[in-house]
C-alpha cells in the first residue's frame, strides 16, 4: 500500500501538498506517535491536581512552562485536541482514497486475465478432460462452488474462463479498522470537556475556589444545565440529598446542576477482618424535577445507576459530619490540667490557650485505620545532626486497593479510630494533625501516635507518646508539665544528688545538684530556645572533641537519673505513690524522655485525645454524562470486526482457462493466487489440484 496521500489536480500547489500530506500514511503514523507521547506524559504527570501542588513538585520556573504547554490537563489541551482532529482527518482521507478501490476490487472477477499470464503463476496445473469446454466449464464451476467459491463463467475469443473468488471480505478489515479509529476518536471527543472549555472561554465561566452557601455562589461559576457532557463528583450525607455535581478544575471547581435530586437513604459498608473495606454501596432515591417521578436503586462499585443519560457510580465514601468528643492536654507550660472539647467534621471549633486564639478545623474522622505494623515497614524519618539530635518520627504505611484482597496478612492491623484536624492561629497559619484514639503496639510497647505535618503534600510524622499502666497519656502529660516547672526541676535535681551521693559532704552534693539542675534546664529548654536532644547536642558541641564522648555519657546518665526523680516528684505533688523502680517503669521513662525531646517539633499548644464519637458517613458518587460512550462501543465493534477480517479471512482467487482440443476433449489450465501464502493455502491448492481434473 502506498504511503503517499491524495494528489489533487489543481494549480494551487500549497493546497495540493497539504492534502497529500494529511492524507498520507506517514502523517497518520506521526499523529499516532504524538498521541502516544501525550498519553505517556498524562500518565507520568498527575492530571487535574491543584496548581500549588505542581508548584511544589516542579518549582516556579518549570511549573509555568508546563502550565503553558497544558501538561496538567493534557487530554483537553488545545494541541492534543488538534492532534486528534488531524488524525481523524488523515484517517478519513485514507478511507476516501482506498475504500472505493477495495470495494471495486472485491466486486471484480478479474476476468481480463489471459491464458499466457496464468502460466506465469507459481501455483498452477493443467489437465485434459473427455468433455467439451462448455460442459467442463459448468462442471468446474460446480466443483469450485462446492468448495465454497463464488464463480462466474466468461466466454473468451479463444476459450472459456471460469473465475472464482473466496474471502473477498478481507478488504472490509482495512475499512472497518480505519473507520473504528475515526469512530473511537469522535466518541472520545464527545466525552471530552470541550463544551466546558467553550463555556469558560466564550461564556465567561470561571472555577470557584472559595467556600460558603451554595445559594450565594455567583452565576459565573455555574455551568448550563443542558451541558452535553461532564464528569464530576457529589458527596451526599446519609438522610440528605443533592442535585449538584462539582467538576474539578486546576484552580477550583465548576458547579454542574442536575435535572434531578439524589437522596441517600443509607450507606452500607462491609469490612475484612483487618478493617479494610471490601464492599460499599448506597441506597438512593432519585427524584425527577420535571415529572416528580422517583426511582429507588442501590449503587455499588461497578454497578452504576443510569437515569436520563446520567450515570452515577459508587466512587468512594468519606465522613459526613461525625460528632466528636475529645480531651485537650496542654503541650506548653507547667499545668497538666485537661479540658473537654467537642467538634464536628467539616466544621471548626474556637480554642483559646495562653491568651492566644486558635481555630480547630476538623478535617476527617476514620473509624478504621488499617496499618502495616511489620518491623521492616516502620519507617523512621531522622533529622540532621548527631545521634543525640534525632527526631524519631514514625510514618505508618497506609494500604488500600490490593491490600484489601489480602485479608490474611498478619502485618495488617486495624489500629482503631483517628481524627484529623488543622490548628490555625490568628495569622492564618496552620498545621495539620492526625491523632489516634487508642494506643498502638510498636516494638513491644504501647504508644499513642500523634501525627503532624506542615504541608498537605507531606507524609505525617508521628510523635510516640508512651501509654501508662491505665492505657492513657496522663502520666506522660504529668511528666511534661513537671519538666516545664522550674521548682519541680530544682526539687528533682536535689533528690537526684542526695540519692547519688548520700554520705558525701554538702559541697559535693551541691555540685552534683547544680549539674543535675543545669542538665534538666538544657533538656527543658529553660525558655531560651528548643529543648530536647537538639539542645543537648548544641551544648555538647561546645566541649572539645576529645572529651565529647565522655561528656555525652555523663550527661545522659545524669539526665536519666534526674528525669526519674522529676517523675517521682510530680507524682508526689499530685498525691500519687512513687513508681516502682523496675524494668517496665524504666522503659516507660526512656520512651517518655524520647517523646519529650520529639515534642518540641510537634508545634501545637495542645494535644487533642479522641474520647468518643458518633460516626456519620457520606457517599461519594461520580456522576457523568457521556454521550460518546455508545459511539466508542460502536468503534470497538468495528475494530474487532476489522481485526478479525484482516487476520482470519484470507482472500483466494482461482482461474480455470478451458479450450477445445478438436476431438471432443477439452484442455484446462488452472491458476490460483492469494495475498498471504500459508500452509493452509498450499493444502487447499493441492485439494483443488486433485479434485478438479476428476472425471464426472
Amino acid at each position: 500500500m502506498s504511503t503517499t496521500g491524495i494528489e489533487l489536480k489543481t494549480r494551487h500547489r500549497t493546497l495540493a501538498d497539504a492534502v497529500e500530506l494529511v492524507s498520507s500514511m506517514r502523517f497518520a503514523i506521526t499523529m499516532f506517535v504524538m498521541i502516544m507521547v501525550g498519553a505517556i506524559i498524562g500518565t507520568v504527570v498527575k492530571q487535574g491536581d491543584a496548581l500549588n501542588n505542581y508548584v511544589n513538585q516542579f518549582g516556579p520556573f518549570w511549573f509555568d512552562v508546563f502550565n503553558k504547554l497544558g501538561l496538567y490537563a493534557i487530554y483537553s489541551a488545545w494541541w492534543f485536541i488538534l492532534i486528534l482532529v488531524l488524525l481523524i482527518a488523515s484517517t478519513t482521507f485514507c478511507i476516501i482514497r482506498n475504500a472505493p478501490k477495495m470495494i471495486k476490487d472485491m466486486r471484480s472477477w478479474r476476468a481480463n486475465v489471459r491464458e499466457v499470464s496464468l502460466r506465469n503463476f507459481h501455483h498452477k496445473t493443467e489437465w485434459t478432460a473427455p468433455l467439451p469446454a462448455a460442459a467442463l466449464a459448468v462442471q468446474t464451476a460446480e466443483r469450485l462452488a462446492h468448495a465454497g467459491y463464488r464463480t462466474k463463467i466468461v466466454d473468451k475469443p479463444n476459450g472459456i474462463l471460469v473465475a472464482a473468488k473466496k474471502g473477498a471480505a478481507n478488504k472490509f478489515g482495512y475499512i472497518f479498522a480505519h473507520s473504528s479509529i475515526i469512530i473511537i476518536l469522535v466518541g472520545g471527543m464527545l466525552d471530552s470537556d470541550l463544551p466546558i472549555q467553550f463555556q469558560e472561554r466564550v461564556l465567561g465561566k470561571t472555577p470557584f475556589a472559595g467556600d460558603g452557601l451554595i445559594a450565594n455562589i455567583p452565576k459565573q461559576h455555574w455551568l448550563a444545565g443542558a451541558n452535553p457532557t461532564f464528569r464530576g463528583n457529589t458527596a451526599i450525607t446519609e438522610g440528605q440529598s443533592n442535585d449538584l455535581v462539582l467538576i474539578p478544575r486546576a484552580d477550583g471547581v465548576l458547579l454542574q446542576p442536575l435535572p434531578f435530586t439524589i437522596e441517600l437513604k443509607r450507606f452500607k459498608v462491609d469490612f475484612y477482618s483487618t478493617g479494610m473495606p471490601k464492599l460499599f454501596a448506597s441506597d438512593v432515591v432519585v427524584r425527577d424535577r420535571e415529572t416528580g417521578q422517583s426511582v429507588t436503586a442501590t449503587i455499588e462499585v461497578n454497578k452504576p445507576l443510569i437515569y436520563k443519560g446520567v450515570a452515577m457510580y459508587q466512587s468512594d465514601f468519606k465522613d459526613g459530619g461525625s460528632k466528636l468528643k475529645l480531651t485537650g492536654f496542654p503541650m506548653h507550660g507547667s499545668s497538666s490540667a485537661s479540658f473537654p472539647i467537642a467538634g464536628e467534621v467539616t466544621a471548626a471549633t474556637p480554642l483559646v490557650r495562653d491568651g492566644e486564639s486558635y481555630s480547630v478545623e476538623w478535617s476527617d474522622f476514620r473509624a478504621f485505620n488499617v496499618e502495616n505494623l511489620a518491623g521492616n515497614q516502620d519507617a523512621r524519618a531522622v533529622t540532621k545532626g548527631q545521634t543525640l539530635n534525632e527526631q524519631f518520627a514514625v510514618t505508618l504505611g497506609k494500604h488500600t486497593g490490593s491490600a484489601a484482597q489480602n485479608a490474611n496478612n498478619k502485618n495488617l492491623k486495624n489500629v482503631g479510630p483517628s481524627v484529623q484536624y488543622k490548628l490555625r492561629d490568628k495569622s492564618g497559619q496552620a498545621r495539620e494533625y492526625q491523632n489516634y484514639m487508642q494506643p498502638v503496639t510498636l516494638d513491644g510497647a504501647e504508644v499513642f501516635l500523634a501525627g503532624v505535618r506542615a504541608n498537605p503534600n507531606d507524609q505525617f510524622s508521628f510523635l510516640r507518646i508512651p501509654a501508662d499502666e491505665a492505657h492513657t497519656v496522663k502520666e506522660w502529660m504529668r511528666l511534661r508539665a513537671a519538666l516545664a516547672d522550674p521548682d519541680l526541676r530544682a526539687a528533682a535535681a536535689e533528690r537526684y544528688a542526695r540519692r547519688a551521693i548520700p554520705t558525701s559532704g554538702a559541697a559535693l552534693v551541691g555540685q552534683l545538684q547544680e549539674s543535675a539542675s543545669k542538665t534538666l534546664d538544657i533538656f527543658a529548654g529553660d525558655g531560651k530556645g528548643q529543648g530536647g536532644y537538639a539542645a543537648v547536642a548544641r551544648f555538647l558541641d561546645k566541649i572539645p572533641a576529645p572529651k565529647q564522648e565522655e561528656a555525652a555519657t555523663l550527661f545522659m546518665k545524669i539526665l536519666n537519673g534526674t528525669m526519674w526523680e522529676l517523675w517521682q516528684a510530680a507524682r508526689a505533688q499530685d498525691g500519687q505513690a512513687p513508681a516502682a523502680a523496675d524494668e517496665a517503669h524504666g522503659r516507660f521513662l526512656q520512651m517518655a524522655t524520647n517523646a519529650l525531646s520529639d515534642s518540641v517539633f510537634y508545634g501545637a499548644p495542645v494535644y487533642l485525645q479522641l474520647d468518643d464519637f458518633v460516626q456519620i458517613r457520606a457517599s461519594v458518587l461520580q456522576v457523568t454524562r457521556s454521550p460518546g460512550k455508545p459511539v466508542v462501543y460502536l468503534g470497538c465493534v468495528f475494530l474487532i470486526l476489522g481485526v478479525f477480517a484482516m487476520f482470519y479471512i484470507r482472500e483466494r482467487r482461482v482461474w480455470v482457462w478451458l479450450r477445445d482440443d478438436g476431438d471432443g476433449r477439452a484442455h484446462a489450465l488452472m491458476a490460483m493466487s492469494t495475498q498471504r501464502k500459508t500452509l493452509d493455502f498450499e493444502h487447499e491448492f493441492n485439494e483443488l489440484k486433485a479434485k478438479l481434473p476428476q472425471s464426472a
